[in-house]
């Protein structure tokens, strides 16, 4: 006997599908296959819009889009939406950038579907940091280099007191550090890696709308990052790689190296 309420119609699945970072292409087979099937598609800001147009015809999409200092939809009212779809009887791919799982609060999606009984899976998708470093030429792992990789948030719960992330601890680490929605906060970042004993020479990229047309890195140290990246316009989205291993990119920058023979050819 199945374990989820009867509202005198099937309840429906929803599906938390990673869209990935950006290009297309890094679309996973299955999320493409679910986004071809699905009723309802509740999507994010940053999902391109050529993912989204692979939805069935006539399918439902609702956009939940969040943005610092645009729209944003209140994470309740998106669970909400979660469930009344589904409740519908129908199926539902609830589409977010990178990774469900990996600072894309997944979780607390899934945790909101189990609480009204329905069924969920999950779909990983490619999340930002392994794109970014991929596209930059920097492998977050070398064994000459770095054998500790950490995924970080430079943005955290606004509710929160004061910062779950102990940034002195981490510049102590060794570790590759990849550092999500940072942008905002980078100069205290740095700061405080660096007073926790990161050398300020140790090198750091900012990585911007990897895998896209858009796509641009700028490399520096930890103690020049952060006015680097603001007198050249850097921002969101964007992800950090702190560690040897981004010095990488002056010799490994593929995808920089590819565009600039396309325009010169």
């Amino acid at each position: 006997m199945s374990s989820f309420p009867d509202h005198g119609r099937s309840v429906g699945t929803v599906y938390l599908v990673g869209a990935g970072p950006g290009d297309p292409e890094l679309l996973t087979i299955k999320a493409r296959r679910l986004l071809g099937e699905a009723d309802a598609i509740v999507h994010d800001y940053l999902v391109p819009a050529e993912i989204v147009a692979l939805a069935r015809p006539g399918a439902e999409l609702v956009f939940v889009g969040k943005k610092g200092g645009g729209f944003c939809c209140p994470q309740r009212d998106i669970e909400g939406t979660l469930i009344r779809l589904a409740r519908e009887g129908k199926t539902v791919v609830r589409l977010k950038g990178g990774d469900p799982f990996v600072f894309g609060r997944g979780g607390e999606e899934a945790e909101a579907l189990v609480g009204a009984g329905i069924a969920f899976e999950v779909v990983p998708g490619v999340t930002s940091a392994l794109a970014a470093a991929a596209f930059a030429g920097v492998p977050l792992t070398h064994r000459a280099h770095s054998s500790a990789v950490v995924f970080l948030t430079g943005h955290e719960d606004p509710a929160k007191p004061d910062s779950a992330i102990c940034w002195e601890d981490y510049g102590r680490l060794g570790a590759t550090l990849c550092i999500y929605m940072g942008m905002k906060n980078l100069e205290t970042i740095t700061r405080r890696l660096q007073a926790g004993g990161l050398a300020p020479g140790t090198p750091a990229l900012v990585v911007q709308s990897a895998t896209t047309s858009e796509h641009r890195q700028l490399l520096s140290t930890v103690g020049e990052i952060a006015l680097r990246s603001e007198r050249e316009g850097f921002g969101a989205p964007a992800m950090v790689v702190i560690g040897e291993v981004a010095r990488l990119a002056e010799k490994l920058a593929w995808f920089e190296a590819a565009r600039t023979a396309a325009l010169t050819s």
